[in-house]
């Protein structure tokens, strides 16, 4: 049974000096990593990717499922996941529900892993 990840508020953007600048303490360690898991995934790595290349930059999770061939419900779990670690948006437009990539949320956990990328 996969271990249950602490409560964490993730929805603010990542705060913290790069992994390389030194002995990263306890909190910012437990922060970055709630994130790297959320995405360590191949399914959910799948749908962060189509939410990246989607034409408006969205996608409607009732497009997603058919696309990566699992059911609704199993595809809501994964981008509900990665809603936890602050990864995506959603939006709810009558009985759809619409993600998009937080790019800024992104953005922050490249530059924690790598401050000299991009």
């Amino acid at each position: 049974m996969p271990k249950t990840l602490p409560v964490v508020d993730v929805t603010g953007p990542i705060c913290c000096s790069p992994v390389g600048a030194g002995a990263m303490a306890e909190p910012e360690a437990l922060e970055v990593a709630l994130r790297l898991k959320a995405i360590a995934d191949p399914t959910r790595v799948r749908l962060m990717s189509m939410l990246l290349a989607a034409p408006d930059g969205e996608a409607c999770g009732c497009d997603l499922a058919p696309a990566v061939g699992l059911t609704d419900a199993t595809v809501s779990h994964h981008l509900g996941q990665l809603l936890k670690a602050g990864l995506v948006t959603r939006e709810r437009r009558g009985m759809n529900v619409w993600y998009s990539p937080d790019r800024s949320a992104l953005s922050a956990l490249i530059r924690v892993i790598d401050p000299d990328c991009c």
